[in-house]
């Protein structure tokens, strides 16, 4: 097979070396430095610029030195089946050994930042980056620029005005953290409601069912007023709503309360033996919810699994079974008030409610960044450096791939770690579709990190569960949404809210595991060479159809634990992750970097195919996001609307669910063999 390729996107020429080798340094026009070229961020135009970052203001920052040599043959070799060394993975010790950057390299850095002025805080026994804070102004000598402050993305981001530069005597480097890009990160997690969070509070509105089909629209029993785009209804209990669309006779139920840990189960074909016995899941996120363990707990007491002989499959999280740690080496940066802590706690609670019920028997590892911005890079480095896991759930991710290759190439390195050490990482795929927002002439794009070719991007589906458990439908997430016109009692027009992510990579060229198994129309789409498509696999993801979780939320009336339907492709990875411990604990070995062994078995996947004509739920929603006080919502949610979109479902592999969903035994089987 040829070996993976990376290509070099026109937006970012020359930001790469093969195989993602540190960021490499062009001279500048002063002999005595030279220049960190694509160190800039897109977003920090003239235009944006509202003035300069006080030179008190202290920030921290990493230098990146990147590998001594590129590892990407070995990857290929320990990865790929058939290979001689499939699966001969190295350990921690051994890649540094081979691979990573010399101690007088790290100690040329580090005495430049001493003498600079900094504090250098920390570096991995990788020694792959080092860590420093410092004021602005140290910042501005040292790196011979000027931080200002822009306007952006309706926050206020810092970031240099003019490339900076480091002396030409230091090694190849690059720096994160001199601007505000990791800021943009979102948790791809789309919300039981749009704008609604799961701290403060969010409760489900009345009219959903335990499964799919159970209620269907024809009488509302909520007695409050029903809200509609325009007319409030007092008696929404006498009130018939329309089917959608309009005068269709295609039956509209109400969409279910969110899937319970057994009904998934028994929708993806696990059975009790099916419990990630002896692995280990890392879960990624920032910041830590005080709750977890008790909200969890008492979730899980809620919602267990009874085995065929009794007891419990579930077991509740412990000190045997669960590790909450904050990652050395990471500071703490003022976080943006667009990006509260609490809101992360939500993401924490759904990634490891998911992990556990898929695989109850395998121990969780939670790493939680202390800030939302420059860390969550260090909180990876952590986790592959120090092999606190064998798979790592990540449940985030940036809209694009327009950050600068500074900041992009030193994470592919910690992935290329990942890889040749054994470790499997999963990424969502994101929830905004081609990020288009399925307007014509937009600019489709992948996200990254999920269009990394060392990673395992993860789609959305949405997914149909009847009373027995059964899987009776799944297919691509992307919804329509119509709001209801009270008036004529019909559904407005829909238009595209959110779905699976995916597309056409414009950074990384095809590796060589997708080649025959992507169609050309894909990984050619903007003529040319052959490149990286996401996702690669897909799971449930749509809110609609999403899993009920159970968190400690603040309401009007006090703070206490409540359960609620949630989704996005931060739903579809932990689940998929989970279902891989599974594969995992079958194989008794480590499958590590997963795509070149799901690619070799893309029929063992269940195909994703595109929905049934004019396919939809109604979904109600408290209007105040908590109680009836306010009245409730009715929205039409169409299921598999891509027609806006440049991805699209369809046989075989495509661009919103990949090679498709887990097949239950026979699937298990297929890896885990």
């Amino acid at each position: 097979m040829r070996s993976v390729r990376w290509a070099v996107a026109a937006t970012a020429a020359a930001a790469f070396t093969a195989g993602g080798a540190a960021l490499a340094a062009v001279p500048a026009q002063a002999a005595s430095r030279t220049a960190l070229p694509h160190s800039r961020p897109a977003w920090a135009t003239a235009s944006a610029l509202s003035g300069k970052t006080a030179g008190s203001s202290r920030l921290g920052f990493r230098v990146y030195l990147g590998w001594r040599s590129d590892p990407s043959s070995l990857i290929q070799a320990v990865t790929t089946p058939g290979s001689s060394q499939y699966h001969h993975y190295l350990t921690p010790a051994q890649f540094r050994a081979q691979f990573a950057p010399s101690a007088a390299d790290v100690s040329s850095v580090t005495q430049w930042l001493k003498s600079s002025g900094f504090s250098v805080n920390y570096t991995p026994a990788n020694n792959l980056y080092v860590s420093a804070q410092g004021t602005v102004a140290q910042v501005n000598a040292a790196f011979n620029t000027t931080i200002g402050n822009y306007s952006t993305h309706g926050m206020s981001l810092r970031a240099p005005e003019t490339t900076p530069s480091v002396p030409s005597s230091l090694p190849n480097v690059s720096v994160v953290g001199l601007d505000d890009s990791a800021a943009l990160v979102h948790t791809n997690q789309a919300s039981a409601t749009p704008g609604a969070s799961p701290s403060p509070g969010f409760k489900n509105a009345p009219q959903c069912g335990s499964y799919w089909g159970q209620y269907d629209t024809s009488n509302l029993q909520e007695p409050t007023p029903l809200v509609t785009s325009n007319k409030t209804i007092t008696s929404p209990s006498a009130v018939t709503l329309p089917n959608y669309p309009n005068g269709s006779s295609t039956a509209t139920n109400f969409s279910p309360c969110g899937y319970t840990p057994s009904q998934l189960r028994s929708a993806y074909g696990l059975t009790n033996s099916n419990t990630g016995a002896g692995q280990t899941v890392a879960i990624i996120d920032a910041y830590a919810s005080p709750t977890i363990v008790s909200d969890a707990n008492t979730y899980f007491a809620k919602h267990n699994v009874a085995t065929s002989g009794g007891g419990t499959l579930i077991p509740q999280l412990s000190s045997a079974n669960f590790t909450q740690e904050v990652a050395p080496g990471t500071y703490n940066v003022p976080q943006n008030p667009k990006q509260d802590p609490q809101g992360w706690y939500g993401e924490e609670t759904l990634d490891i409610e998911a992990v556990h019920s898929m695989a109850p028997a395998a121990h969780i590892v939670f790493v939680g960044a202390p800030n939302n911005y420059q860390d969550l890079d260090a909180a990876l480095n952590h986790v592959v450096d120090k092999h606190l896991a064998s798979m790592v759930s990540n449940s985030y991710g940036w809209s694009g791939e327009s950050l600068p290759p500074g900041f992009i190439t030193p994470v592919e390195n910690i992935l290329q770690e990942a890889a040749a050490t054994g470790i499997g990482v999963y990424f969502s795929s994101g929830d905004s579709g081609d990020e288009t927002g399925g307007v014509a002439g937009a600019t489709p794009s992948a996200d990254w990190p999920a269009s990394s070719p060392y990673v395992t991007a993860v789609g959305g589906t949405s997914l149909a569960v009847d009373s027995s458990g059964s899987r009776t439908g799944e297919w691509g997430w992307e919804t329509g949404r119509a709001t209801l016109n009270g008036a004529s009692m019909s559904w407005n027009a829909a238009h595209y809210q959110y779905g699976s992510g995916g597309g056409v990579s414009r950074l990384f060229g095809q590796p060589s595991y997708q080649a025959g198994v992507v169609p050309a129309s894909m990984s050619q789409y903007y003529g040319g060479s052959a490149m990286r498509v996401v996702p690669d696999v897909a799971a449930l993801g749509d809110p609609t159809t999403g899993m009920l979780v159970g968190q400690t939320q603040s309401f009007p009336d006090g703070t206490y634990y409540s359960e609620y339907r949630i989704g996005g492709t931060s739903l579809a990875s932990p689940l998929f992750t989970g279902m891989m411990a599974d594969v995992q604990a079958q194989a008794g070995t480590d499958i590590g970097f997963a795509n070149p062994l799901v690619y070799a078995h893309a029929s063992a996947f269940r195909d994703i195919l595109p929905s049934p004509a004019d396919l939809a739920l109604v979904r109600s929603d408290y209007v105040n996001s908590v109680d009836a006080s306010k009245g409730y919502a009715a929205t039409a949610r169409l299921i598999g609307d891509d027609a806006p979109l440049t991805i699209h479902v369809g046989t075989g592999y495509d661009d919103v669910t990949g090679v498709g969903s887990p097949n239950g035994q026979s699937w298990i089987g297929a890896l885990g063999g």
